[in-house]
């Protein structure tokens, strides 16, 4: 089912950065959005510009590329990193803010995720 309006790479980097201490920065070329440094998703602009590489814990990678193929791939690039490729122009864009805040705390330092879990 395609979506009546494609996410943009621009609307990742705007929600992204409401996240605190997220800064705009560049990986192999491509824009892209660090939290303390530490990458969490990058636009594969120039490769498949539709497409986005998010920083995604294996298990969870697989259950999203279980019940949406067609949204969350790999390819054999990826396969022993715990990153996902998610096709913009399929995503739900209800459930953006939701993936980009997995990648966001899967990318802190596991220190930093503590505290903010606390409060």
């Amino acid at each position: 089912m395609k979506r009546s309006k494609s996410i943009t790479y621009d609307a990742v980097r705007r929600v992204a950065l409401t996240f605190p201490n997220v800064e705009e920065s560049t990986s192999y070329g491509t824009p892209a959005l660090k939290v303390k440094g530490k990458l969490f998703v990058r636009w594969r602009n120039e490769e498949d510009p539709d497409t986005i590489v998010l920083k995604m814990p294996f298990d969870q990678r697989e259950e999203l590329m279980a019940a949406e193929p067609e949204t969350y791939f790999i390819t054999d690039h990826y396969r022993n990193y715990p990153w996902v490729l998610v096709r913009l122009s399929k995503v739900h864009p209800d459930a953006l803010h939701e993936l980009l805040h997995i990648g966001y705390s899967n990318a802190l330092p596991a220190r930093r995720l503590r505290k903010l879990s606390s409060h």
